[in-house]
């Protein structure tokens, strides 16, 4: 019986060994079998100079019956392009060559490639390309490449950075910030076109003193996070939510404006904090803004004057526009709630005289020439508590998702208002150019069937039309889409 077991498991070792020798232990020297890769270019497309990137990846695929021995490996310009590279688990060491040897690919198998860059500082002021090619020597002699290659642009780097004394911020060359800013009390920080200031996660912006940005109709000031690689092939991280803190103004700062500025994908974007009420000086002028994708709220007033001209406010998982108590002035903005991560998301427009259990008096809040809808069929939220707080509001010639208000004595409040209905012919997404939830992007430029056209009041906000001519018609509501000289020149994200 020992006998009998013995022989078989020699019988299976025997089988076994016969098995490992199959064809896949061949190894082809053939000029013809070649390897094939997952893609043959790897962009990284625009990274900051000295500042390492995220980390992407290939495949490399052997799809013949033999084996490919690769006696190589290597970055055609060894370590001078600041590419790094691992192969199937070996990292090619820039200090030794940048390459690796004696590599096999066993037929009908894949081996995968790490890639990363820290380019250098290149000198100029505007993106450079940075490339280099990945060297697949077979054992055949045949050489096939990748191409690697990014666009590399210098930038200035700062960490928890103070500003204690009045600064001006108006260069080319953008500028990156880990950690924070702070605007002490006492000092302003002024940020002129054509300035691009970029955000590190966890980053944002926080004024005790004074904040001035003023961007140009040909040239906005952009604040936005610094990623610059993509979440998926479609989607770039410039179009995702949640990339930086924001923009929050304390309760010591006053006199904040805001022009002509493209402010997209942070956490909340402008949040102005409790103070005491000044009825004469705004604590935030806003014209010609666009605030787009937070993760947060968009907007939001605590008690204050603000002034909000010619902007867009859009795409907010909080609300778009919240306002508590104080004093606000808005006309010819677009405030438009189609956020497209939560079907939770808050409501376009929101107004109040409290908030939870304190009582702030609501003086008042003004809306004229203004779109407010979305993808909710009641996306203005007006909320007066049980306080004798004041709760005074009106909306002039606007359009409004909202159900149509019906008491008498409401009615006052509404002066030439179209309440939206999702029943009606264009609302909604049907206003704008492009509302694409998939790729999220969002161009919301008035579409030439939106009721939108030619249904505001002309006032001194908005006097010109979209070639900068004074116009004769009726203005369209939300016309700083259009509005040339006078407006945002780029209402899309």
């Amino acid at each position: 019986m020992m006998k009998r077991l013995f022989f078989c498991c020699h019988l299976l070792a025997l089988a076994a060994a016969l098995a490992s020798c199959d064809d896949n232990d061949s190894f082809s020297t053939s000029r013809s079998d070649l390897l094939a890769f997952s893609r043959d270019t790897v962009s990284l497309d625009t990274v900051f100079s000295t500042v390492p990137t995220s980390t992407y990846t290939f495949w490399v695929y052997n799809r013949n019956d033999d084996g490919l021995r690769l006696p190589m490996v290597r970055l055609q310009r060894g370590n001078q392009s600041g590419f790094r590279v691992n192969v199937d688990g070996t990292y090619l060491d820039n200090t030794m060559g940048s390459l690796v040897q004696n590599l096999e690919v066993r037929g009908g198998d894949s081996i995968r490639v790490f890639v990363e860059l820290t380019s250098a500082r290149n000198g100029a002021g505007t993106p450079q390309l940075v490339e280099d090619n990945l060297v697949f020597t077979l054992e055949s002699g045949v050489e096939q490449a990748v191409n690697l290659r990014a666009y590399s642009w210098d930038a200035l780097l700062c960490r928890d950075l103070t500003v204690s004394l009045d600064t001006t911020i108006s260069g080319a060359t953008p500028i990156v910030v880990y950690g924070g800013l702070k605007v002490d009390s006492g000092a302003t920080l002024t940020i002129n076109a054509p300035a691009k200031i970029f955000f590190h996660s966890g980053a944002g912006i926080d004024v005790y003193g004074r904040l001035s940005v003023s961007g140009t109709p040909a040239d906005n000031v952009v604040l936005r996070g610094d990623r610059t690689d993509r979440m998926f092939d479609y989607l770039p991280y410039d179009r995702v939510s949640g990339q930086w803190k924001g923009i929050r103004i304390h309760s010591s700062s006053s006199g904040n404006r805001i022009a002509y500025t493209d402010i997209h994908g942070t956490q909340d974007g402008i949040v102005c904090d409790s103070a005491a009420y000044d009825s004469i000086s705004p604590r935030l002028t806003m014209e010609n803004v666009i605030l787009h994708n937070c993760e947060g709220n968009g907007l939001v007033a605590f008690n204050s004057n603000v002034s909000v001209r010619n902007c867009q406010i859009t795409n907010t998982l909080g609300d778009c526009v919240a306002i508590y108590g104080g004093k606000v002035d808005m006309a010819y903005c677009t405030i438009a709630q189609f956020y497209p991560f939560d079907g939770m998301r808050g409501a376009a427009l929101r107004f109040a005289n409290h908030y939870g259990e304190s009582g702030y008096p609501l003086y008042g809040f003004d809306c004229v020439n203004t779109l407010v809808t979305g993808y909710s069929a009641d996306e203005v939220m007006a909320q007066e508590g049980d306080s004798v707080a004041l709760f005074n509001y009106a909306f002039a010639n606007c359009i409004l998702r909202t159900p149509a208000v019906e008491d008498t004595v409401l009615l006052k409040a509404f002066t030439d208002v179209v309440f939206e209905s999702p029943s009606d012919s264009v609302q909604g997404a049907a206003h704008f150019a492009d509302i694409d939830a998939d790729l999220q992007y969002y161009d919301f430029h008035l579409d030439s069937l939106s009721t939108a056209r030619g249904r505001a009041v002309p006032m001194e906000a908005c006097p010109t039309d979209r070639d900068g001519n004074a116009r004769g018609d009726k203005p369209d509501i939300g016309c700083y889409q259009y509005a040339g000289a006078a407006g945002v020149t780029s209402a899309r994200r």
